[in-house]
């Protein structure tokens, strides 16, 4: 069984297990659990197959495990495995009759999210097919780059994290929090920088992989677009939710990036969280 055929096999079986799961458990987290796993077992699946040979395979494989390993401690501090369901999905599911959400849930949360998966995590399976082009200063470069984005978004969560837990101990002790929401630190760039940075690094990832056959359009290319593309949709409905909980939330969208840091917008209403 070649690499590909056996990723495919290992996306079959957790999309199995993910709609059983959500069927049996009803709530429907299950792929949210499966996100920072999936794609290392998909590109470290192609760096074995090289019998971990190939330094670019190799790099490209650490480097997908330590994306996996921060994105899963970060899931882990949040509950994310301890039954806790999106929020998210109960809203939509609010909206939609059952039979509705149940194709919903197979169709886009199972299979959709799970392919998503298998795409971004492609671009080794061109570096596995081009594993005769050494390892170079693009890939180091790039390697870098990948790094340096897996740091920011670090960075990132950890600030929201931090004000998240100090709201919570401020009211679970009686007190008001000055603001509602984080509008400081990476956040005064962008209302969304850990998705910058999370985006980013698949685009990095799909950049070695065409060094290794030195074109820089290759069809894999559809797995960070899809993926950005669902960024931009998760974040237009997170900030409706987001917006509905915090009217003065708009003055944070006036005068902040969405995703992109970038300065203040100027003449931008002045934030009142």
């Amino acid at each position: 069984m070649t690499p590909l055929h056996l990723v495919w096999v290992t996306f079959a079986v957790i999309c199995a297990t993910c709609w059983i799961l959500s069927i049996v458990t009803k709530e429907h987290s299950w792929v949210d659990r499966m996100w920072s796993i999936a794609p290392v077992i998909y590109v470290g699946e192609f760096a074995r197959a090289a019998h971990f040979h190939n330094a670019r395979l190799n790099a490209m494989a650490l480097l997908v495990l330590a994306w996996g390993a921060r994105l899963t401690f970060n899931f882990a501090r949040k509950g994310g495995y301890s039954g806790a369901e999106d929020y998210r999905w109960p809203v939509l599911r609010a909206g939609m009759k059952n039979w509705q959400f149940q194709l919903f849930n197979i169709f886009f949360i199972v299979l959709y999210q799970n392919f998503l998966l298998v795409l971004i995590s492609l671009p080794a399976l061109t570096a596995y097919r081009h594993q005769s082009t050494a390892f170079d200063a693009w890939d180091l470069l790039l390697v870098l780059g990948f790094l340096f984005l897996l740091v920011g978004e670090t960075i990132a969560d950890q600030q929201q994290w931090n004000f998240q837990e100090g709201k919570k101990k401020l009211i679970a002790a009686g007190g008001i929090p000055e603001k509602r929401f984080l509008t400081t630190g990476l956040f005064k760039f962008s209302r969304h920088p850990n998705y910058f940075f999370e985006i980013k690094q698949w685009w990095v990832l799909y950049l070695i992989g065409c060094n290794s056959i030195g074109l820089l359009f290759q069809r894999t290319i559809i797995g960070p677009v899809l993926l950005t593309l669902l960024f931009i949709g998760s974040t237009r409905f997170t900030e409706k939710l987001s917006l509905a909980k915090y009217p003065d939330y708009a003055d944070y969208q006036a005068s902040t990036s969405a995703i992109i840091p970038w300065f203040e917008k100027r003449g931008a209403r002045k934030l009142t969280a």
